[in-house]
């Protein structure tokens, strides 16, 4: 259902028009049911008159709203109406059983609006349909100038009609509410795990803040573009950032596969680290063999934009292994990150690779020995530290593990 939809729609405003669409078209019908249960009760009259008219202005309600494009012209008019009517019948029924407590019916100005406006809103509409309830209890006003008397089985189909259908509305909005609030915090959940592992997200949650964690086995990942500042220079903001995503998001996926967890993303850097993080056992060769993975992407992904006369970015990545810090940084904007010199190590790793190659340091090598061949560079300057041997990775031998 398209109602009243226009270009710029969020999914909830888009998700409003349908539910008041819907619920009009639902109380539209109610108001024809009512106006012809009430003719049989009491004959043509202001009553049957009053049911069929709440019809014929909620429908052109509906017409005139999807017409401009404004929702909220039918849920005002929906309102509006829902107090109305029942306030209508009962004055002129005057009496509060004979009515069935039909003025029950007037809450739904102040339920609807805590769905489609606001809680201020709310509280308006609340107010009336409590004023018009105490006003009705203490002085059972009649417009005729009379109480219209129903028969005690007509009295008991309205108490039956009332309750029953007032009673239902209520309960699907409580469970639309419900379904809300748990739809939105699985939501705001998996926003959460999109920047903290899962076991630091859990204690955020319960203790509103983490402790650091020292990892004495941990595998540090950096990534680089090959003159990003020049080419981001030379081309439009959006193919930039269109081409950035379509890389990282592949990186993603790359990293997911491999448990390993990625930490951010600072320009045209990527950073990822390999360790022990909610529960995910991800050893020194698994970051390396994702390094090598993204590598390939990268080497196919710039063959494909040659081809199609496009930019094409080119990639150095760094990998060291040894102990770091993890923690949350940050009150308004937190940001999970790590520490320590394994990670300032990883970045020189990075810088003094070439471009298409995965550099890393003798200590890393030693770890994955066993598991890839490798080109041995010599022993090269470290600036702030001590010469340090390094090497590229040339073949991956064995598949992801864990």
């Amino acid at each position: 259902m398209n109602y009243a939809r226009k270009e710029g729609d969020s999914p909830e405003i888009a998700f409003q028009k349908m539910l008041i669409a819907f619920i009009s078209f639902i109380m539209a019908w109610l108001g024809i049911i009512w106006g012809l249960i009430y003719y049989q009760i009491f004959g043509w009259g202001s009553i049957v008159i009053i049911a069929f008219t709440y019809t014929v202005i909620l429908t052109t309600a509906v017409a005139i709203g999807h017409y401009l494009k404004n929702h909220y012209i039918l849920v005002h008019t929906l309102f509006v109406l829902t107090v109305a009517l029942p306030a209508s019948i009962q004055f002129i029924i005057g009496s509060l059983d004979h009515s069935g407590m039909v003025i029950s019916w007037c809450f739904m100005g102040a339920l609807g609006s805590l769905i489609f406006l606001s809680l201020k809103h709310s509280i308006y509409w609340m107010g009336i349909f409590l004023f018009i309830v105490i006003f009705t209890i203490h002085f059972e006003p009649a417009i005729l100038g009379y109480k219209l008397i129903v028969s005690e089985p007509v009295m008991k189909l309205q108490y039956t009609m009332n309750i029953v259908a007032s009673y239902t509305v209520i309960f699907i909005s409580a469970a639309w509410f419900v379904k809300m609030i748990k739809f939105e915090k699985m939501r705001s959940e998996s926003l959460l795990l999109n920047i903290l592992p899962a076991d630091v997200a859990e204690e955020l949650k319960k203790f509103g803040k983490v402790e650091p964690l020292s990892h004495e086995n941990a595998t540090v990942l950096f990534s680089d573009f090959k003159g990003f500042t020049e080419i981001s220079e030379s081309i439009s903001a959006k193919e930039l950032v269109e081409e950035i995503n379509h890389c990282f998001g592949a990186f993603d996926e790359i990293t997911s596969r491999y448990q390993i967890e990625k930490i951010k993303t600072i320009g045209d850097s990527y950073m990822a680290v390999g360790g022990n993080f909610s529960g995910k056992d991800c050893p020194p060769w698994n970051v390396v063999s994702a390094g090598l993975e993204m590598q390939y992407f990268m080497k196919k992904r710039k063959l494909q934009r040659i081809n199609e006369g496009k930019f094409c970015f080119e990639m150095r990545i760094g990998i060291h292994a040894g102990p770091i810090v993890s923690g949350v940084v940050g009150v308004n904007k937190f940001q999970f990150d790590i520490w320590g010199d394994t990670v300032n190590i990883a970045s020189r790793m990075e810088t003094l690779g070439e471009i298409g190659e995965l550099n890393i340091s003798g200590k890393t090598r030693d770890l994955i020995l066993d598991r890839f061949d490798f080109e041995y560079r010599g022993v090269i300057p470290v600036k702030g530290k001590e010469d340090m041997p390094m090497y590229f990775v040339r073949q991956k031998s064995i598949e992801v593990e864990g």
